[in-house]
């Protein structure tokens, strides 16, 4: 079973990940992990902290030789800003006076979870609840997606809105535009209006939101399981989704748009191909059916939120006094949709990775792809 933790905090010495379930015999290195971390950091609207960190995932252990061993990975990923933060996030007491943060966030973690966890300070939650940790989400999926790639399966995302602006939406997504784009939009005239509305709102002390698309092409047909809720793939996927930072809303295929469509134009038909495998003649389904990957390519969207930290505050109160004040501020970004839409890659990367070896896992990636083969050669017509 594919498995992670992390841990660490935004201005903490560092990010810590472990990896358990990774077959021995996969080829893995820092520099293929480095590319997607490079990724996260990108995108028009990033605040100064991008500018700080230069994130790179030292593999601390579970590889030799630039291979895996099947036991488990450790990614650790330094924070070059704790130089700056040593006496507010010492591990040991300090002598110094740390001033304490007590001036609520709204959009952010911090009433609750100042609340939930009994505290005089904010700092202990903004910390952790920190986007920050999404890098070592990314290095995570970095290795899910060197796992699914053995398996032709894969991963890209793209920016669908920001602000109200709209890709014009192809047929299919030139991706090399993509990954040029400093919002990471191939269509270039919402580009152009978007990186002006990401100006203004930064001009104004204010933020965007937008809604991100990720697709994975490749995935064979029945992963995940119709037979319990907890096992269908589509669930695991929203709940991976929704656990990233900002992301308030989720849609598989055409989603939403079916609610005010009839049956006739919602399902998608069912065909035999050229080369004697299943197809469907529409994907609306988004790739999925019965909690299930059905063969086509599984297509998710997610809707984030405007960041909550801007620099121009909103009204909020003080945790301790309980009056009224400005919300209290630390560097923040204008818009993360771009980056988000990494983080999304990331995330059904993991989920995919835990469906795959759930479904063909082995002790040594040629076990496992054995599996996978011998599987292929089994769905075919039953004659």
């Amino acid at each position: 079973m594919f498995r992670f933790l992390t841990a660490g905090e935004s201005h903490g010495q560092g990010l810590v990940a472990i990896i358990e379930g990774v077959p021995a015999g996969l080829a893995l290195n820092e520099d293929y992990i480095a590319r997607d971390l490079a990724r996260r950091q990108g995108g028009y609207g990033r605040g100064a902290r991008m500018a700080i960190e230069q994130d790179h995932a030292e593999i601390a252990s579970g590889v030799r030789h630039g291979v895996t061993m099947g036991s488990p990975i450790a990614l650790l990923i330094l924070n070059r800003d704790w130089e700056n933060w040593k006496q507010v996030m010492s591990v040991i007491p300090v002598e110094q006076e740390v001033e304490p943060v007590t001036r609520f966030r709204p959009g952010h973690a911090d009433l609750a979870g100042t609340m939930k966890y009994n505290l005089d300070d904010v700092r202990p939650i903004l910390e952790r609840a920190s986007a920050r940790e999404t890098a070592s989400r990314v290095a995570v999926g970095a290795v899910a997606r060197k796992l699914l790639a053995e398996f032709d399966v894969e991963i890209h995302s793209h920016t669908a809105c920001i602000g109200g602006h709209w890709a014009k939406q192809a047929e299919k997504v030139d991706w090399s535009k993509v990954e040029r784009s400093p919002v990471r939009c191939a269509d270039r005239k919402a580009e152009k209006a978007i990186l002006s509305a990401i100006d203004e709102a930064k001009k104004a002390g204010d933020s965007l939101g937008g809604i991100f698309e990720v697709i994975a092409s490749g995935v064979p047909i029945g992963l995940g399981s119709h037979v319990h809720w907890d096992r269908k793939l589509g669930g695991r996927i929203a709940q991976a989704m929704m656990s990233i930072n900002a992301v308030k809303g989720v849609e598989i295929g055409a989603g939403f748009n079916e609610a005010s469509l009839p049956g006739s134009q919602v399902q998608d038909i069912i065909e035999l191909g050229a080369k004697g495998s299943w197809r469907h003649t529409t994907n609306r389904a988004g790739g999925i059916e019965g909690g299930m990957s059905n063969g086509e390519p599984i297509i998710v969207r997610a809707v984030v939120k405007p960041i909550p930290t801007m620099s121009q505050p909103l009204p909020s109160v003080d945790l301790r006094t309980g009056e009224k004040v400005e919300a209290h501020f630390e560097r923040s970004d204008i818009c993360v949709v771009p980056a988000a839409g990494v983080i999304g890659e990331a995330m059904l990367a993991i989920i995919l990775a835990e469906a795959v070896l759930e479904k063909f896992g082995g002790d040594h990636m040629n076990e496992t792809l054995r599996n996978y083969r011998g599987y292929l050669k089994s769905i075919g017509p039953r004659k």
